[in-house]
């Protein structure tokens, strides 16, 4: 009787250690996430309490986080300064429509890696990657010269072999600057996806293709009808690294336009316009009322996405684990 009381004491302070240990675990684990979360999103929330803040607030010690009073009058200022809606259209059309000719024009070259055998493919597609690892610092000046004096494969050239002049064609201050490098795949980051859709078209299986090609498919129809509909994560990822990078591209753009401003050149520039027109009074309050128009500038820069990322991010993470982003 004295050993069955034991046992069944031995048993439940198993139990409850058990309880204890997987309780501590799960305060332990929410507690170490809650920080991670609040690590990463600290930035943003700083930005959106800076934004929504009134003036009269801002070297207030007594707030910390929530304005006593909410305004719209930061966000207001920058829209008008930075010509929001304009700038917006402007980054809109390089973004997503340099994405999709890119999002094309690679998966085409992924898929020719993946499933097709030539020449010298190993060393194209060294090449290919040798793309990712190349700073675009060092052949912006022949890409700007190549867009400033463009030229048809070199026919420009034929009237020289006359006595004439070149015939070239300036590009610069136009969105052909970064559309043409999409359509032929070597715009932003694009050695980086055709390396991406490689992979994942490595990773579907042959027979869906032998089948359509028994039933006479060619390999443009096989490529729209059986590999595109199987391959919607890979696309969706490819096309929302894609436009982010596009979004948040300041180098080239100012490079290439002097008449076009995009969100991320409009936010550069906003500093000197809150200066020149603010007409602010005291170093201090400059100081700080400056700071607050620029994190009300970086939130209407990051809205478009966050509004994108939050109707796409389930299939955005779903896209990330089936392209072997992670791990």
């Amino acid at each position: 009787m004295d050993r069955a009381l034991k046992e069944n004491r031995l048993l439940r302070r198993k139990v409850l250690l058990t309880k204890t240990g997987r309780a501590a675990y799960g305060v332990f684990h929410y507690a170490l996430l809650t920080l991670l979360s609040f690590i990463l999103l600290y930035p943003l929330l700083y930005m959106l309490s800076m934004s929504l803040r009134p003036v009269n607030q801002l070297l207030d010690p007594t707030i910390v986080w929530i304005p006593r009073k909410l305004t719209l009058d930061n966000i207001l200022k920058v829209w008008e300064r930075i010509q929001f809606p304009k700038a917006l259209l402007q980054s809109a059309v390089i973004s997503v429509g340099t994405s999709l000719l890119q999002l094309v024009s690679c998966a085409l070259t992924g898929y020719g890696f993946a499933r097709f055998k030539f020449r010298f493919k190993g060393l194209l597609f060294s090449l290919v990657l040798l793309t990712i690892i190349v700073p675009p610092q060092t052949i912006i000046i022949p890409s700007y010269m190549g867009f400033r004096f463009f030229d048809f494969f070199g026919l420009g050239s034929i009237p020289t072999l006359f006595g004439g002049e070149a015939l070239t064609i300036n590009l610069l201050n136009s969105f052909w600057t970064y559309f043409l490098p999409g359509i032929l795949g070597s715009g932003i980051r694009a050695g980086l996806f055709i390396y991406i859709f490689r992979q994942f078209f490595r990773g579907l299986p042959q027979d869906l293709e032998d089948a359509a090609y028994i039933d006479g498919c060619g390999f443009i129809k096989t490529f729209l009808r059986v590999i595109v509909p199987n391959a919607k994560a890979s696309f969706l990822t490819v096309f929302l690294f894609s436009m982010v990078w596009y979004w948040n591209d300041y180098y080239f753009v100012s490079m290439y336009f002097t008449k076009v401003r995009t969100v991320s050149t409009a936010l550069a520039t906003l500093t000197s316009l809150l200066g020149m027109q603010e007409g602010m009074q005291g170093i201090i309050n400059d100081t700080y009322l400056i700071s607050t128009r620029m994190q009300a500038g970086c939130l209407l820069t990051i809205v478009p996405l966050l509004i994108v990322y939050i109707f796409l991010q389930k299939h955005f993470t779903e896209g990330i684990e089936r392209t072997g982003l992670v791990g």
